[in-house]
C-alpha cells in the first residue's frame, strides 16, 4: 500500500469500518474484476456473510485477505491500518510499547504486526529501481583498525551506493555490501537497482566504467576537497551512514 498524503484524522475517515478496507483490499487485488486464483476464471460472486469469494466456475473460495499480511489475523483491519499510517510517516525506529499504545492491541500483537509491516516493507524497496539523475559511490565502513587504510584494509567492508537527485533533494537510495568493488559487482548492483538509461554520474574509479554499458555514465576525477560538492548527496548518505558506525 502507498502512504497518501493524508493527516491521521483524513486516514480514519477513509478507513473507518471493515467494510472500507476491504473495499481498498479488493481494489487493489482486483482492480478491474474478480479472478479466481486457483483457475483464473473472471466470474465470482461474494458471499457476504462469510466474506468470502466463490468462482462459479471450479467453486473455489478465496478472500481479498488470502495472501496478505492480514490473512488469518484476529485484528481488525481497521487497526492494521492505523498501523500502516504509523509506521509509514514516522520517521524514526518506533518501538513496540509506543506502537502498542497508537494502535490500542498489546505489546505481543503490536511486536507481530510491526515484524511483519516491516519486512513487507523491505520486499517492497528491493523491488524499486533508481531513475532519472542519480549519483553513485563506493565506501569503506567498519571501525578504525591498525594496519593498511583505505582499499583493502582489514576488517573493511565494500558498499556500493546510489542515490537519485532530485533538484535540491535526495529521493530513493539504494545500498548494497560487495566482496570487493570491480566490474562484476559494479555490474551486477546497476542492474538490480537502477532502471535502464538513466544519467549516472560518479567519480573516475576505473571499475565504474562498467556503467557505461547500460546507463548514460558521467565519470569525473574529483579532488578530495571538492567531494562533498560535486557528489554531494551520496556523501551526505555516506557521512550519515558512518555516524552510526
Amino acid at each position: 500500500m502507498n502512504m497518501p498524503k493524508a493527516s491521521f484524522l483524513g486516514w480514519q475517515q477513509q478507513f473507518s469500518t471493515e467494510e472500507d478496507c476491504l473495499a481498498y483490499l479488493k481494489k487493489m487485488k482486483w482492480p478491474s474484476e474478480f479472478i479466481c486464483p486457483c483457475c483464473a476464471h473472471n466470474q465470482g460472486y461474494e458471499i457476504r456473510r462469510r466474506r468470502l469469494y466463490e468462482c462459479t466456475y471450479c467453486k473455489k473460495q478465496t478472500s481479498v485477505m488470502a495472501g496478505t499480511l492480514f490473512h488469518g489475523s484476529h485484528i481488525s483491519l481497521v487497526k492494521w491500518f492505523w498501523a500502516i499510517y504509523f509506521l509509514g510517516s514516522d520517521k524514526g525506529s518506533i518501538s513496540a510499547l509506543r506502537f502498542s499504545k497508537l494502535i490500542e492491541v498489546n505489546w505481543r500483537s503490536s511486536r507481530l504486526i510491526l515484524k511483519k509491516l516491516r519486512v513487507a516493507m523491505s520486499h517492497r524497496d528491493s523491488l524499486y529501481q533508481l531513475s532519472g539523475t542519480i549519483e553513485l559511490d563506493d565506501a569503506l565502513i567498519g571501525g578504525r583498525q591498525k594496519g593498511k587504510r583505505g582499499r583493502g584494509a582489514n576488517g573493511k567492508t565494500s558498499v556500493l551506493i546510489a542515490c537519485e537527485s532530485i533538484e535540491k533533494k535526495a529521493g530513493f537510495i539504494t545500498m548494497e555490501a560487495v566482496s570487493s568493488v570491480c566490474h562484476l559487482s559494479v555490474d551486477e548492483f546497476v542492474k538490480k537497482h537502477l532502471k535502464r538509461g538513466q544519467k549516472v554520474h560518479s567519480d573516475a574509479l576505473p571499475a565504474l566504467n562498467v556503467i557505461d554499458q547500460t546507463q548514460h555514465y558521467g565519470s569525473q576525477i574529483t579532488p578530495s576537497n571538492l567531494e562533498d560538492e560535486r557528489h554531494h548527496r551520496v556523501r551526505i548518505v555516506i557521512g550519515n551512514m558512518n555516524s552510526y558506525l
